[in-house]
């Protein structure tokens, strides 16, 4: 019996069944799993693994194929590994039973139920004859193979039948075609199977089909993203305070007064602020759970993350360092595009003064930001965009504030220091939201610090920055325009030292919150018409990004609001 496997240096030797019962049921989950490694829970797949804890316990031992198995009839074994180069398949049995005649049966552990009419389910039907394959080729007689469901709590029995096998064979091939591909193959159409899936966040079959086929009325996407996490951030400002963890919880102590206790389970990042000490046992118990450690300065400059092994996505990674020049522009052209089109719509939105010559310059710009000859060219549509944008800044904010709002105006947009509370506040905005691209972009695979617009240089995360960019002006600006104009910065949350503004503890706790609050602010999507917060937003951008440099969207397309 030959191997299916194609001879293609850097595959692995073998497939798990298991990969093999998630190619039957989609091909691009199957990639996505098992070739770039990537992977996300759902309910259904705890209860799965609820289901499978009673076999996962190893136990029982199996008598060799040249035992008289007769002998050993009603014995049982659980969570057996055979593995076979000839088939280029290996599995965990979950229990493998000898019967009077002397063959062998495995059965396999699922939860649910098999469908209307009894019948196994496609995908569970080859990953049950693989095992019995497997069996096969280490010597043992084996006539049929059954699956245990759990909600019927019944088995069904599967004739292993020279049909089974030869289909199982071709569908094996089929999957190491597929692994063998370095894109994976296009998200089904209108699948019922698309909205149970745990990677349907990840994969966004829905968003990747429109964007394609360039449909986006009246095909609107179906609105079956997995849902917004119920994890947030974690921020400790106090000085010389201590993160530790014990019992499942993540807790802040200083002087042996404990300052905030958390579940690890509601913890999506740890953000330490100045002089913060945090435990050995935090670091290792945050990666575990891939949950990123974030560092600030104490005025709140965003200065390093650390989140345990990199990313198992390398094509996106190769992708990313190997793309054309001519594509990074394009991406950067609508990147731009982007961001003038939000900022002008901002201004159209909350100008309490006349700014349609501004307005009518920006739409000029932003038509022209996608048909830049060169980075040059960009940067000087970006520049001016900005400086218009910025001239008209205080138009939007509320002068009764009592902050000296009329000083952004004589210094525009500056920084390094920020010498007035308008550049300050936007400054530390700015940096909470190149922090979340930044970790969200790690965790899509991308490397954060190689950009397509902004250059890369020593510890800045460019591509973050790049990100940033269209969602500046929608989240951060928009932020700040609140802070101000709801009166919840004032004069004595500014201080000022070295030539410039800074935030005392009480006006950076009141930023974060009103950053906070704007993230999870739910809006409709420009592109998918479904309601979506900006948290998840900025999810779903760094992903239709990869998909674009890994080949599978012909373009990049911002998010930009009416």
């Amino acid at each position: 019996m030959t191997s299916t496997r194609p001879d293609v240096e850097g595959l692995p030797e073998t497939i798990p069944a298991r990969m093999v019962n998630e190619f039957v049921y989609c091909p691009r989950l199957f990639h996505l799993e098992w070739v770039q490694g990537r992977f996300a829970t759902s309910d259904d797949v705890e209860e799965g693994l609820y289901v499978h804890r009673v076999v996962d316990e190893p136990g029982g031992d199996l008598p060799d194929a040249d035992d008289d198995l007769e002998r050993f009839a009603g014995r049982t074994s659980r969570s057996l590994w055979l593995t076979s180069a000839d088939l280029g398949v290996t599995a965990k049995l979950d229990i493998v039973e000898v019967e009077k005649d002397g063959t062998v049966v495995p059965v396999d552990y699922k939860k649910g139920s098999p469908d209307r009419n009894g019948k196994p389910w496609p995908a569970d039907e080859i990953q049950s004859v693989l095992q019995g394959m497997l069996l096969r080729d280490a010597g043992y007689q084996v006539e049929q193979v059954e699956i245990w469901y759990a909600e019927p709590r019944r088995r069904v029995v599967i004739p292993l039948d020279d049909a089974r096998v030869t289909r199982t064979r071709k569908l094996l091939a089929q999957a190491w075609e597929v692994a063998a591909t370095k894109i994976a193959p296009p998200p089904l159409v209108g699948s019922p199977k698309c909205p149970g899936c745990s990677l349907v966040g990840l994969c966004l079959p829905d968003e990747v089909h429109a964007l394609a086929v360039r449909e986006r009325e009246p095909a609107r996407p179906r609105r079956v993203m997995a849902a917004d996490p119920d994890n947030r951030p974690v921020y400790v400002m106090e000085q010389g305070a201590f993160v530790g963890v014990r019992r499942g919880r993540l807790e802040v102590f200083k002087e042996r007064e404990q300052l905030g206790s958390y579940r690890l389970i509601d913890v999506s990042q740890l953000c330490l602020h100045g002089n913060v000490t945090v435990t050995p046992q935090v670091m290792r118990e945050l990666f575990a759970r891939e949950v990123p450690v974030c560092w600030f300065s104490y005025g709140g400059w965003f200065s390093g993350m650390a989140q345990g092994l990199p990313g198992k996505h390398v094509d996106l990674r190769r992708g990313q360092y190997t793309a054309p020049a001519e594509t990074l522009l394009a991406v950067a052209g609508r990147m731009v595009e982007g961001k003038i089109r939000n900022c002008r719509t901002l201004l159209r939105r909350n100008a309490k003064t006349d700014t349609g010559p501004v307005v009518d310059q920006l739409r000029a710009l932003a038509s022209s930001a996608p048909a830049a000859e060169g980075f040059p060219s960009l940067l000087g549509i970006e520049g001016t965009s900005a400086r218009l944008y910025f001239s008209r800044f205080t138009t939007m904010l509320a002068p009764a504030s009592g902050l000296d709002i009329a000083a952004f105006d004589a210094h525009g947009r500056a920084r390094r220091p920020p010498p007035d509370p308008v550049n300050t506040l936007l400054s530390f905005v700015y940096a909470l939201l190149v922090k979340d691209l930044t970790v969200i972009l790690n965790n899509v695979g991308f490397d954060p610090f190689s950009g397509v617009y902004h250059r890369p240089r020593y510890g800045r995360p460019a591509l973050a920055l790049d990100l940033a960019e269209e969602f500046r002006p929608l989240i951060a600006d928009s932020t700040v325009i609140q802070l101000i104009n709801n009166a919840e910065i004032r004069p004595r949350h500014i201080t000022r030292s070295a030539g410039g503004c800074h935030l005392d503890k009480d006006g950076r706790r009141a930023v974060i919150t009103a950053y906070e609050r704007r993230l999870s602010q739910e809006i409709k999507h420009p592109v998918f018409g479904y309601r979506v917060n900006y948290r998840r937003a900025l999810d779903v951008q760094a992903r239709i990004l990869a998909a674009h440099l890994t080949g599978e969207l012909p373009e990049y397309t911002p998010f930009t609001t009416r």
